[in-house]
């Protein structure tokens, strides 16, 4: 709704409206009457490319936003997020667009079978971005057993008494498996938006696709299993959408025949079944995701080292995609713990800016670290869905001057200081 004086306050209960008040005092105003006209986002070499120009991306995870669409009392978040998201001059969101078996607000109740209202929750997430001037990162399974994943798939093959193995790594391997998910890709990437009418697959406002989020195949460690789904997967995601971009969902960590193994963070990651070089080298992958987490991935304590690790992490994996695999980087995951001991909110706005800077010096040399996602924001009262590394981006007025000083930066490589878009041209104004 809008206030009198044309301020935008979210319907998400008073914690959010306090929130938003603080927004507020930037006088950040909406003007989100007309939609934007928004244009597919390409990839020339190491570098994504939008309306002709290099297109460097300083974005945000809300994995949340399918699941609070689906009631009538928590999908005003998702406007509101989006909304905040483009005032702050981010550009891309990366989210869930699945949710898997019997559980709470599941999209595919079973193999290829649909919960509509669920489906309805999705087309009005990308109808929000479309309208906020968001592009989304879609997420297409999880690796992880949360919102079903991998594991769900396994079991529904289990019970109909055609999966040949009970392993959960059974999902890269099995033909009746990756069938199920091959329907699964058709029946999303097909979907007619019961909003904008648009198809998914000719829908601007999705980014890219990502095949799963963090996979591991821990019963095949020489990649081999994961590299022929990676292939066949994003083969088939090409034949039915050739317009969007797509990337695997790694966290970026070597294989054991990699001669970079020793970057990986200790010697346990390169038993999980992936390679970033390999993976991310097939032709049909656009873009290479890379993932941060140096407080669970680190013994050490010391602040200081987790941050050298962050610089040398990014920068390593930046030098793969200017010299072998010719190719944009992006980091899509990064976060800090607020469980880590000592913590402290300043270590989160010290790992925001080591990021922002690596980000921001590849960008102003044209190299492949193509922009961040940082892990992960909400909106107000959203705090039992809150993980130990959620934030409310405009709580904290340091990490708020974080978060618009790299949008504003980004955005003058893209556009120049005359082709600022109103928003961007307030936004940097009054940064100052």
């Amino acid at each position: 709704m809008l206030a009198p004086n044309g301020l935008f306050y979210p319907i998400v209960g008073l914690a959010s409206l306090v929130a938003f008040i603080y927004l507020s005092l930037f006088d950040f105003r909406v003007s989100f009457s007309k939609e934007p006209n928004l244009s597919f986002v390409e990839r020339n070499g190491t570098q994504f490319m939008l309306d002709g120009r290099p297109f460097y991306i300083n974005g945000w995870n809300s994995y949340w936003l399918m699941d609070h669409a689906v009631e009538d009392h928590s999908r005003p978040r998702v406007r509101a997020m989006l909304q905040a998201g483009s005032k702050l001059g981010l550009t891309v969101c990366r989210t869930w667009a699945f949710n898997d078996g019997g559980s709470y607000h599941a999209l595919q109740i079973s193999p290829g079978q649909f919960d509509e209202q669920v489906f309805k929750a999705l087309d009005h997430v990308i109808a929000e971005a479309r309208r906020s001037g968001i592009r989304l990162i879609l997420s297409l399974v999880n690796n992880l057993q949360a919102y079903g994943g991998k594991t769900q798939y396994v079991k529904w093959a289990w019970q109909e008494g055609i999966g040949i193995s009970s392993s959960n790594d059974s999902f890269f391997f099995d033909p009746s498996i990756r069938a199920y998910f091959k329907d699964y890709v058709q029946a999303v990437l097909t979907r007619k938006n019961t909003i904008t009418g648009i198809d998914y697959k000719d829908d601007p406002a999705i980014f890219a696709w990502e095949l799963i989020n963090e996979p591991h195949c821990i019963s095949d460690p020489s990649g081999d299993t994961l590299q022929g789904w990676v292939k066949e997967m994003s083969a088939f995601v090409k034949s039915v959408d050739e317009k969007h971009l797509i990337t695997v969902g790694l966290e970026g960590f070597y294989g054991p025949k990699s001669p970079k193994s020793n970057m990986n963070p200790s010697g346990w990651e390169s038993a999980l079944g992936t390679d970033f070089i390999r993976d991310s080298q097939l032709p049909t992958i656009d873009f290479a995701s890379v993932h941060i987490y140096p407080d669970h991935w680190l013994t050490t304590d010391e602040v200081e080292a987790k941050l050298e690790f962050v610089r040398k992490w990014m920068l390593t994996h930046i030098e793969d995609g200017d010299t072998q695999l010719k190719k944009p980087v992006m980091f899509t995951e990064y976060g800090l713990s607020n469980q880590n001991k000592g913590f402290d909110l300043s270590h989160r706005d010290k790992l925001i800016k080591t990021v922002n800077d690596v980000i921001y010096k590849s960008a102003r040399r044209g190299r492949s670290g193509a922009g961040s996602l940082i892990w992960q924001f909400m909106v107000g009262g959203m705090e039992e869905y809150n993980d130990d590394f959620g934030l409310v981006p405009w709580e904290r007025p340091s990490t708020l001057r974080l978060i618009t000083k790299q949008s504003c930066r980004l955005a003058l490589i893209h556009d120049g200081q005359s082709q600022l878009t109103e928003n961007m041209k307030e936004l940097c104004t009054r940064r100052h």
